[in-house]
């Protein structure tokens, strides 16, 4: 048994949900699909999410036309007759849009709207796929990954969740499960974090014991930088677990940082393939031991905000702070990506999100903060110092961090 993960790219269109089709359907052994939001809609979601929180009608309704529009083009492109459960999908997010704000928080509401991303997208593959004859089961990820209730950031319960998966896979057809979300025990809709449908396929072959996981992806592989910002690209074909969650924690896009601990924990090798380009071999992430990247590695994690603070009582920080502060930090759902300290002061360089103003204002009760928002994190790992003064040319640096294997520097363009 294994799994494939198609992200919302290869999903984005009629014509890539085809291809995705024929991919799966080329294995002599059907493989469980775990599918993301279509092409760009989280975003859209989380518009109309923003409209939910703000009360304003005309964007909610703008939004969502926008959503429904989107579907039924694809819908529509795709000559299907029937779609039983996107529809009843579609009405179920109608409803929760009526319901009153009350006291839930913005976490909470998130995780409840902007799943049904991947709701419409896994219904909406499903259908198709039982409209062209295939046998195929739609498994609702809420009822099958159960996780505890911190919204936007959930911890997943394997015990339970192994028990409900298993007995909801059928070997005999695809079974299609949606990536990114899950659900806690009171019956609440949680998520995974931001592009965690990587995360869902990882645990989803933890938990069944799969031979490996396939993440299809629009570029041949692990590519040494990302296309999109560099010319010359070159693909990394082999590396280890190590490498793998070092560069995810980077700022990698090409893989969620919580995927390689539940494959790593089970020897699961994880493949990287391109859908656009299905017969090139892509990258293999397995236990390759210390084999060396003999390329340099570049990662741009774009939109931190660096952090610094100093106790009031002008006390060391690092001795009589530093758990309060991560407290904080831990609750806010704030990824730390890069830190230094000195007796009285830590500077932190986390993403800029929407509680990063609740953050601060809980900060300010014990702690002076002075922050510098629109930075970039640059990593390079190894060979870097024949390429540095290309990445510190006509910028402003506020962290030099440098190791024998990596630099880092937190940056911003000279103004």
């Amino acid at each position: 048994m294994q799994v494939y993960k198609f992200g919302g790219a290869s999903v984005a269109t009629a014509v890539g949900i085809k291809n995705i089709c024929s991919i799966i359907l080329k294995e002599s052994e059907a493989p469980i699909v775990v599918i993301s939001a279509m092409g760009k809609m989280t975003n859209a979601f989380e518009i109309l999410l923003e409209g939910f929180i703000s009360s304003n009608r005309g964007m909610m309704s703008s939004s969502l036309q926008t959503i429904i529009s989107y579907h039924q083009q694809i819908i529509n492109d795709l000559d299907m007759l029937i779609h039983p459960q996107l529809d009843l999908y579609m009405s179920q997010l109608k409803s929760v849009l009526t319901l009153s704000i009350e006291d839930k928080e913005y976490d909470y509401w998130y995780d409840q709207i902007v799943s049904y991303g991947e709701m419409f997208s896994t219904s909406l593959f499903t259908d198709y796929l039982s409209f062209k004859g295939f046998p195929c089961k739609l498994i609702d990820a809420r009822e099958v990954i159960v996780t505890n209730s911190r919204f936007r950031s959930a911890d997943i319960l394997y015990t339970e969740s192994t028990e409900r998966l298993s007995a909801a896979i059928e070997v005999d057809k695809v079974n299609v499960i949606q990536g990114f979300i899950a659900g806690d025990s009171a019956g609440n809709t949680t998520t995974l974090g931001r592009e965690g449908s990587d995360y869902t396929a990882a645990a989803v072959a933890n938990m069944l014991g799969c031979s490996r996981v396939t993440i299809w992806k629009d570029v041949d592989g692990v590519l040494n930088a990302d296309p999109r910002i560099f010319n010359n690209c070159v693909l990394i074909p082999r590396l280890s677990y190590v490498d793998a969650v070092e560069l995810a924690f980077s700022g990698a896009q090409i893989i969620h940082p919580k995927t390689i601990k539940p494959l790593q924990n089970r020897n699961i090798p994880l493949h990287v393939r391109s859908f656009v380009n299905p017969e090139c071999s892509g990258s293999i992430i397995d236990d390759v031991g210390n084999k060396k990247i003999d390329v340099p590695i570049i990662i741009i994690r774009k939109n931190q905000v660096l952090l610094s603070i100093r106790p009031n009582d002008f006390s060391f920080v690092l001795e009589d702070s530093l758990q309060d502060i991560f407290t904080l930090l831990n609750r806010s759902n704030q990824k730390v990506n890069m830190v230094q300290a000195s007796a009285v002061r830590i500077s932190i360089s986390i993403d800029n999100t929407p509680n990063f103003k609740k953050l601060l204002e809980e900060l300010s009760d014990s702690y002076k903060i002075k922050y510098n928002d629109n930075l970039e994190l640059l990593t390079i790992r190894g060979h870097y110092k024949s390429i540095q003064e290309e990445h510190t040319a006509g910028y402003d640096i506020f962290i030099k961090q440098e190791t024998r294997r990596a630099l880092r520097l937190l940056r911003k363009l000279q103004s």
